[in-house]
């Protein structure tokens, strides 16, 4: 089972599957296989945004996994502490946002002031918006992914058209013929909405 609070990866050792799951897992496996005689490449990807990344694996499993990007903390479960004026409990962060005059004196006017306006106008984005945006997400990893692992096959221009067009059963179609282990992770990137293809 997936776990979907803690990202995943997957590494590809060739055009062959060689680990999912958690960072440290993929590190520790893809650390194991460079140390085979003429290992071909391996590339480790971020499987929420389909991006290849790299590790330092040099030494010890416990030196490559002290060296691992820590993620985020997410504010709701992570301990409260000091952090200055604004809503601490809430994790408000401030930053800098540039607006037109119009807009200020709009966001002025609502109940509660430009700060609690924005928050609210950004909530009902998210929720308006999220499937929408999940759709695009997906559909971001798996051309990425692609671009990297299957930019030379046959049918890829093809495949990023169809893929783009959200032509599920033009995209499989086109995919079918790929290496079974990156025909199967661009298109569970693809389409981790559970959909039939």
């Amino acid at each position: 089972m997936v776990d979907n609070f803690r990202p995943q990866f997957t590494a590809f050792i060739g055009p062959l599957r060689l680990a999912s799951g958690p960072l440290a897992e993929v590190a520790i496996a893809v650390m194991n296989a460079s140390h085979r005689p003429a290992a071909p490449p391996i590339t480790i990807f971020a499987d929420a945004t389909g991006q290849p990344i790299d590790l330092d694996l040099r030494g010890t499993e416990r030196d490559v996994i002290a060296r691992l990007p820590q993620p985020a903390p997410d504010p709701e479960t992570a301990p409260t502490e000091p952090r200055g004026r604004g809503r601490p409990k809430l994790g408000v962060v401030a930053r800098e946002v540039t607006l037109l005059p119009r807009h200020w004196d709009w966001l002025g006017s609502q109940p509660g002031g430009a700060s609690v306006a924005l928050r609210k106008l950004v909530d009902e984005a998210r929720r308006a918006n999220g499937d929408a945006d999940r759709i695009r997400a997906a559909r971001d990893a798996a051309y990425r992914f692609m671009s990297v692992m299957a930019g030379n096959l046959a049918g890829f221009e093809e495949a990023s058209r169809a893929l783009f067009a959200d032509d599920r059963r033009k995209f499989a179609g086109l995919v079918a013929g790929w290496p079974d282990d990156i025909r199967d992770h661009v298109v569970k990137l693809a389409f981790s909405d559970g959909a039939e293809p």
